[in-house]
């Protein structure tokens, strides 16, 4: 499995979006720069994200970007898959052909590959945009916690 800046670039994003939920539609703009992401990259992201019926997008001066799904329902799975496909892989360099020709090395490696890959699924699949909304707000708060200068007796 292979985790692109595109998965990070659009998870961050969603994430955003899931952030400020029923806050009305969040501009292209303001996304790229709360989450430092290039603007044209993300404008990008946001149009597979909505192929992929994720995110919706509003036309005009006062449009955006929001999601489509509950935050509790999308998973990060969802958002992998939509940008960059399964990510069980479909092909690896012994197909089929050499299992039959060398089925013991063929096999063994191809089914490793396949246990890791749907491992690595499953943690996606389980992972909720709103519990990573909840753990980005824990994290911050505890930074902030420890910015603060405590006062000394």
């Amino acid at each position: 499995m292979r985790l692109t800046m595109r998965s990070d670039y659009g998870a961050h994003a969603v994430i955003e979006l899931a952030r400020r939920a029923g806050q009305g539609p969040v501009q292209c703009a303001e996304i790229a720069a709360s989450q430092k992401i290039p603007e044209a990259y993300l404008d990008q992201l946001l149009s597979s994200l909505r192929r992929a019926g994720i995110i919706h997008s509003i036309r005009g001066p006062h449009g955006g970007h929001e999601l489509a799904r509950d935050p509790r329902e999308l998973t990060l799975g969802d958002v992998v898959t939509a940008l960059e496909g399964p990510v069980v892989p479909q092909e690896f360099v012994h197909g089929l052909e050499a299992e039959q020709n060398d089925w013991q090395a063929a096999c063994a490696v191809r089914d490793a590959w396949h246990a890791a890959a749907e491992a690595s699924q499953r943690v996606l699949d389980s992972t909720t945009i709103q519990t990573l909304v909840e753990q980005q707000a824990l994290i911050r708060a505890h930074r902030e916690s420890e910015s603060t200068p405590t006062s000394t007796r």
